[in-house]
């Protein structure tokens, strides 16, 4: 049987009909990289929701990597470090119309968990494949930065031992047309995360071999 992979994206928002995240998982979806088989899952952009949505999702299929993906104004791949205890935006809301304030989203967690994904490597690889990449130390507080909170905080708790975290990617061609905002073609975001996941199973497998 084959080891599984979850990849999550966002359902599209803010007006555009598309959402570069989850139209790369999707393509990814039922592949199967290195012995391990891809499952995609959309995620809805509901402030209520995500939590439930997520630890759901790593109760029901138990994987052995879970990356969470999510749209950015970046010109580049954004490989998250830490998810931070906040919510709290100013001009974006939620799908919901939801729109925190300074909000805790977890009473009793920490004020941040850090990645479990081999980011530097990550890093590496991509851009000795010139694919334009960086570590970002803020994922924000919306929601990408939620998900990626209560996935940490869910495998940590429950003390789930796997490479997990978040990954921003850029907006799309076509939906920066007539807007001073950068974008990445769907082919190199799909070709960065297949590369990104590539580089994780690698990892894996130089940690049991130790």
């Amino acid at each position: 049987m084959s080891k599984k992979i979850i990849l999550t994206g966002f359902e599209p928002f803010g007006g555009s009909n598309v959402n570069p995240s989850t139209l790369a998982c999707q393509v990814l979806d039922k592949k199967t990289i290195e012995g391990y088989e891809v499952k995609a899952i959309e995620i809805p952009l509901r402030y209520k929701e995500i939590k439930q949505t997520i630890e759901s999702i790593l109760i029901k299929e138990k994987p052995e990597i879970l990356i969470c993906t999510g749209q950015s104004t970046r010109s580049v791949i954004s490989l998250e470090r830490i998810a931070i205890n906040i919510a709290s935006l100013e001009k974006s809301a939620y799908g919901c119309g939801t729109k925190p304030k300074d909000e805790i989203l977890e009473t009793n967690g920490r004020e941040g968990y850090f990645s479990t994904l081999p980011i530097r490597k990550i890093k590496d690889y991509l851009e000795e494949n010139m694919i334009p990449c960086e570590i970002s130390n803020s994922a924000g507080t919306f929601g990408c930065n939620q998900i990626f909170y209560h996935l940490m905080h869910f495998i940590n708790n429950n003390e789930i031992n796997i490479p997990a975290g978040f990954i921003h990617v850029p907006s799309l061609p076509e939906q920066v047309i007539g807007k001073n905002i950068p974008s990445m073609t769907l082919e190199l975001i799909i070709q960065a995360l297949k590369m990104s996941l590539i580089t994780i199973i690698k990892h894996l497998h130089e940690e049991s071999a130790e």
